[in-house]
This record gives C-alpha cells, sequence and structure tokens, in this order.
C-alpha cells in the first residue's frame, strides 16, 4: 500500500480527556506506517459550561506526540480565524483520510466545517464513535434537538465509520439511520504507557495500610454507578471491610453531594477515601499500583478508558455487563461481570477476591496491532 496521509482530529490536552488520550496514542501508532497529522480542537466551549473546568490548562499529562507526528493545536469553538487556519493546515499537509473523533455534539459545527474542508480538498472522511450519545446532552431537549440536527447533517454522506464494538454498531446503525456494512469494529488499544509499580511500595505512598484496596477510577458521573459500589462495600462482612479500603478517585462531575452523603452515612465510612481530582498522569500508576481491584460499575457504558488502564495493570476487575464492555472485556482472565445496579452481586465479588494477589496477562490489544486495523479499513476506502 502506497504511503498515505491521514488526519485525526480530536480535542487538545488543554481540555484534557480520555479522547485526548485517545488521539495522542492513535496519532503515534499510525505514525508508524505513514504520514499523520492532526488538527486538535483547542477550547471546546465556554469554560463555565464545562464540569471539568477546574483542570483546564493545566499540564496535567505526560504523553506527547512523537516528533513525526505534525500537529495543528489551535482550533476554537468561537474564532473563525483558527478555522481559516485549520483549513490552510489541512489543504497543506494533502489528507488523503481524515478521521474526526466524535464524542459530544458540543463541538460538532468544528466537525461540519472540517467535513466541508475535506469535501473540497477530496480528502477521505471517516467518523469514529466515542459515544453513541452523551447521557447529559439527551437529557436537555434543545441541546438533544442541536445534537441530533447537528449530528444528522454530518453523519451524511461519510465514506465510512469507526466503533469499539459490536453492540455499539447495532446502536449506531439503528439510532443514525447508518448501513451497517459502513461501520467497521475496530478494539480500543490498551493504555500501557504508565509504569507499574510494587503493591507495597504504592500503598506506602497513599498512606493506605489496609491489605485489600478496592479502587474505583475516573470522571464521576451519575452513569458510573459508584453509588452501587458504595452499597456493595456497606453490605461488607466486618471482618473483610476492616481490612480494605475503597478508594474512589475522580473529579466530581454530577451527583457529589448525593455520593457524599452516601459515603458519610456509611457504616464503613472511615474505610472510604474520596479523592475529587482530575489525576494527573505522575499518579495514575501509583493508584493503579495500589489497587487489589477495580471496579466499573456502570450502568451504561460504549467503552471505558479506565478498563483498559485496569487491563495493562493486570488487575482483577469487577465490570457490569453493559455496552461495549461485554465484548472488550470479555477476553480478559482477570474480568468479573456483574449485572447493572446489583450492589449484592459486586458484594459477591468483593468477598471473592479478597485475599487474592493474582496478576493476569494484559489482552492483545497493543497499538502497532490496532494500527493495522485502521490501515486496513482506511486501504478499502482510497
Amino acid at each position: 500500500m502506497r504511503n498515505i496521509n491521514i488526519c485525526i482530529v480530536g480535542p487538545s490536552k488543554r481540555f484534557l480527556s480520555g479522547i485526548s488520550y485517545f488521539t495522542i496514542r492513535l496519532a503515534n501508532a499510525l505514525s508508524e506506517s505513514g504520514t499523520v497529522s492532526v488538527i486538535c480542537f483547542r477550547r471546546l466551549l465556554p469554560e463555565f459550561l464545562f464540569p471539568g473546568r477546574a483542570h483546564v490548562g493545566k499540564n496535567i499529562s505526560d504523553l506527547e506526540f512523537l516528533p513525526q507526528v505534525g500537529v495543528f493545536d489551535g482550533m476554537d469553538y468561537n474564532n473563525p480565524i483558527t478555522w481559516h487556519r485549520a483549513y490552510r493546515y489541512l489543504k497543506k499537509s494533502k489528507s488523503d483520510v481524515i478521521i474526526l473523533q466524535w464524542w459530544t455534539s458540543s463541538v460538532s459545527h468544528m466537525h461540519l466545517l472540517l467535513k466541508i474542508m475535506g469535501m473540497l480538498l477530496k480528502s477521505k472522511l471517516i467518523i469514529e464513535f466515542h459515544e453513541v450519545v452523551d447521557p447529559l446532552e439527551e437529557g436537555f431537549l434543545p441541546i438533544r434537538m442541536y445534537s441530533r440536527l447537528m449530528g444528522t447533517i454530518l453523519r451524511r454522506n461519510l465514506n465510512t465509520y469507526i466503533v469499539h464494538s459490536k453492540s455499539d454498531k447495532f446502536l449506531v446503525a439503528q439510532r443514525y439511520k447508518i448501513d451497517p456494512q459502513k461501520i467497521h469494529v475496530i478494539p480500543h488499544g490498551l493504555y500501557d504507557h504508565y509504569e507499574i509499580m510494587e503493591n507495597k511500595k504504592a500503598k506506602e505512598l497513599l498512606s493506605i495500610k489496609e491489605e485489600c484496596v478496592i479502587l474505583s477510577f475516573g470522571l464521576i458521573r451519575k452513569y458510573k454507578g459508584i453509588a452501587y459500589l458504595v452499597n456493595a462495600f456497606d453490605k461488607l462482612p466486618e471482618n473483610i471491610a476492616k481490612r480494605s479500603r475503597l478508594l474512589i478517585v475522580g473529579e466530581i462531575w454530577e451527583d457529589g453531594g448525593g455520593l457524599l452523603n452516601q459515603i458519610k452515612s456509611s457504616r464503613y465510612h472511615e474505610k472510604i477515601t474520596l479523592v475529587n481530582d482530575y489525576v494527573p498522569d505522575n499518579k495514575i500508576p501509583i493508584y493503579f499500583s495500589a489497587a487489589n481491584i477495580v471496579v466499573l460499575p456502570y450502568t451504561r457504558a460504549s467503552q471505558s478508558g479506565i478498563a483498559h488502564i485496569a487491563m495493562s495493570f493486570g488487575k482483577p476487575v469487577i465490570v457490569s455487563e453493559v455496552g461495549g464492555l461485554k465484548e472488550s472485556m470479555g477476553s480478559y482472565a482477570g474480568t468479573s461481570f456483574v449485572p447493572p445496579g446489583n450492589s449484592d452481586a459486586i458484594k459477591m465479588q468483593l468477598i471473592k477476591h479478597f485475599g487474592s494477589e493474582k496478576i493476569y496477562s494484559p489482552p492483545a490489544l497493543g497499538w502497532d496491532v490496532i494500527s493495522k486495523l485502521y490501515l486496513k479499513v482506511i486501504s478499502e476506502i482510497i
């Protein structure tokens, strides 16, 4: 296959999120086989509307694009000058393919502009779905109407689409009336760029003396189901709970008051630690290395970057059997599935894993494997 110029569009590190990490890892992987450029959305929306505004602009990630990846880090939601600069950059890069990362409708007008630019430049266009629909956006009628209108225009007449699971393929095809034959399933790559520490050392750094650390990690939102985990912890036998530490780490976006009250009223509240923060990269290895069990009690999910960190550390993971997680976690020997919203099932799995120090082999989802799958899809539309 001839050398292909690929442009990936995603959020910059200024509005750091899991999609920022994904964009960097994908661009770096594809740059080993072709010419890759990136257009980053520097400003996504007015900061006061962003639940994670406390970490906007902070340098909290060590992950960088490789030197061979060209980067235009400056397309803003409210600045037409930056849109013109993005067009000039896209024209100069002579991109054969543009991959648009879709996770929120708040940037859909910029996606639409880039779609038009790509069509003018005769580039092939791909949308990669990280979310079928955001539950927060779906909950507000004006945003829901805007999302559906812009999404319909944006998704029309593209060359192909990428999702990360068969269940998402079905949902995307059904919801957006897309031909399933144009939707390709490519698994999510592992976030394996973190250093693994000794469990004992990590616990010492966190001043944890309990023998079993139960970790919940990531943004705190209602659909993450953390309330069910706290309830499950509350049901543990006293001899297990007293030797455990429930560590809830993540920036609160939704229902923070309810979670705080639930923790306060727990009979084991002194064994629960809440870290309300968007954790910088240098601390992520400490939390995952200290964990004996990772729990993802989601009530719905397309994918989970947290799951792909946990698997790279070889940790046992208790996860709700929902959405794309059933596929992405099914081949990992350390996975224990539970029904969504079932605290008793979580409790039973916590008891089952208590005292175990087993480390599991991560699945074969390295980015070298993932990039080959992308190149196969791209070669089909060039």
